[in-house]
């Protein structure tokens, strides 16, 4: 973590910046599911203790942050690609989709965007594109525990309706049960059949589509 997570924000005010978005994703490494992403605004007072890149801290962890970052943040906008979607266009794609909604449910409307990652997004508002910026940016940590938390919750939703995928268990990841239930199994709805590890599965009434892979920078 970097010694000082509101150093970007702190600069950006210093700028005349009001409104700062920190926003994130969630699920562009898992083969079922949506892709997830949340835009979030702090106030300069929010209390930060424990916020941190949200692959850093415990369900538990981020259950409570999550919270927290509901009940102090000025705004918080989600966004949801669904796996239909993440098929027709690639996981990349979707996952900029996804957050482009995430900063347009923000009400109001923030001023400056930081983004994790190497690209920025369709949005009119101006925007500094962070590498590991869940690691160095407050806002945009609490942007990936609220993406982590509504996708796993998500999923868990997803496991009632098809429990023989144990997707409360993985959450869609490639883990070797997960692996091996869609082989026995075969794909349920929500599984990306453009991703290699369900492609080769799909059912034989289906028409199969060629694997695309996954984006050289995704996780």
């Amino acid at each position: 973590m970097a010694a000082d997570l509101w150093a970007f924000e702190k600069a950006l005010r210093a700028e005349g910046y009001a409104k700062i978005a920190g926003v994130d994703e969630a699920g562009r490494g898992p083969l079922a599911g949506p892709v997830v992403s949340a835009a979030v605004v702090l106030p300069s007072t929010f209390d930060a203790a424990g916020i941190n890149d949200s692959k850093q801290l415990t369900a538990l962890q981020r259950a409570r942050l999550y919270d927290r970052i509901y009940a102090h943040a000025e705004s918080v906008g989600i966004g949801i690609v669904d796996p239909l979607e993440i098929d027709r266009i690639n996981i990349l794609q979707a996952a900029r989709l996804s957050m482009v909604m995430a900063v347009a449910n923000l009400r109001p409307q923030p001023d400056y965007l930081l983004i994790d990652g190497k690209f920025g997004i369709a949005s009119a508002c101006l925007q500094k594109p962070l590498v590991k910026g869940d690691a160095r940016s407050v806002s945009i940590a609490a942007a990936s525990i609220v993406a982590k938390v509504s996708r796993d919750r998500l999923m868990h939703r997803y496991h009632e309706e098809f429990p023989q995928f144990g997707f409360d268990r993985h959450k869609g990841y490639p883990t070797a049960a997960h692996c091996a239930a869609i082989a026995r199994h075969g794909p349920c709805p929500i599984h990306r059949r453009t991703f290699k590890g369900v492609c080769e599965h799909v059912c034989k009434f289906e028409t199969p589509t060629p694997a695309v892979g996954m984006p050289a920078d995704a996780p």
